[in-house]
């Protein structure tokens, strides 16, 4: 291949990329922070290096073979090689908040009102991020109801701590945990107030050794109270996810959750529409029992995209209940591969966020 031909080549392939969306982001994979090592040919093939922004152990693959596949009709007999990395960093947070330390984003799932399977999802969900490859981590906030020790199957453990100020996170299923559950007799009731829990959410988040993460993934209380208010001025969120059922009652405190944080400056990465569709366990039929298309409108209403939409099954309830979650226990389910999907896109939407660039400038000490 002659020089001109080489520079015809790329020039090519770069336009090719340029244009080409990657599903996950919405972007094209040819943008500066997407892609890495630009195009080069060596030893007469064409080698491109992809980096994108979420985790890619399960959709690495995928990415090779869309980009290859856009390449080859320009490649003729040159061969082509796709190297495809994942490169996850911090995002910007609310109000300029300070990062915690080792954690680079922190999504918190919530939900106008209790009952709406929020913290189902926020299991499952962690449990997907790490199954896609990334390192993940799990804070119960819900101090009046913990309940992730139970669907973990680690309830009863105590964290150990190595210089009495702070506590190693436990771990269940590949992912970092943490709970007052973990804490307290499961029986004893939180006869706290406000100030009280928001003390100590914010002793769990920062006084926990969470190792380096990548993404936690923090269950918030139900409701739009005080406690939730405050814990979303006060802790460093890169994006929330709003969980719902279809039901006109459910949507109304969900609509509630999203004006919450659109006050405190947080953006929603998206809503989940949990409970969406009945699914027999006998004949497998399935019955929109709480309403259909309340995800839909509400996305629609507030410009916030719809994630995806859960079943009401009886395997998650009883996953849960047994400390086996759905995405652990059967990882190549129907449900799980819908929970594998919802994780890609809270990861892609983070992955889209302004990157946090407060580590690349020095701290001024005046004495």
């Amino acid at each position: 291949m002659n020089p001109s031909e080489h520079n015809e080549l790329l020039a090519k392939a770069g336009a090719i990329l340029a244009a080409l969306i990657d599903p996950v982001t919405g972007k094209p994979y040819w943008l500066a922070n997407q892609l890495s090592g630009a195009v080069a040919i060596t030893d007469s093939r064409l080698q491109v290096q992809v980096r994108v922004g979420y985790p890619v152990a399960l959709v690495a693959s995928e990415i090779r073979s869309r980009i290859l596949a856009a390449l080859t009709p320009i490649a003729g007999a040159t061969a082509i090689e796709v190297d495809v990395e994942s490169h996850i960093d911090s995002h910007v947070v609310q109000r300029n908040l300070p990062l915690l330390k080792g954690v680079k984003n922190l999504i918190a799932v919530a939900s106008g009102k209790g009952g709406v399977g929020k913290s189902s999802t926020a299991v499952n969900l962690a449990l997907a991020l790490s199954r896609h490859g990334a390192n993940v981590g799990l804070l119960d906030a819900d101090i009046y109801g913990p309940s992730i020790p139970q669907m973990l199957g680690i309830g009863g453990q105590q964290p150990h701590s190595p210089d009495g100020k702070h506590i190693e996170a436990l771990r269940a299923h590949g992912i970092a945990l943490m709970s007052i559950g973990f804490l307290v007799d499961a029986e004893s009731p939180m006869v706290w107030r406000g100030p009280m829990v928001t003390s100590a959410l914010e002793q769990l988040l920062r006084d926990t050794l969470w190792g380096e993460l990548d993404y936690l993934v923090v269950d918030m209380p139900p409701g739009t109270g005080d406690i939730q208010l405050t814990l979303a001025q006060k802790v460093p969120v890169t994006g929330s996810v709003i969980v719902t059922t279809p039901q006109d009652i459910a949507l109304l405190d969900a609509r509630k959750g999203i004006r919450m944080f659109e006050k405190v400056g947080v953006p929603i990465l998206g809503i989940v529409e949990n409970m969406s569709m009945h699914i027999c366990s006998n004949c497998g039929h399935a019955e929109p029992i709480f309403g259909e298309g309340g995800g839909e409108t509400l996305g629609s209403d507030y410009q916030v995209p719809l994630l995806g939409k859960l079943p009401l099954d009886l395997r998650i309830r009883v996953g849960l209940d047994a400390g086996q979650p759905i995405v652990a226990a059967d990882p190549d389910c129907t449900i799980s591969q819908q929970y594998l999907d919802i994780a890609l896109k809270v990861a892609g939407a983070v992955a889209v966020r302004a990157r946090d660039t407060s580590h690349k400038f020095p701290k001024i000490v005046i004495e």
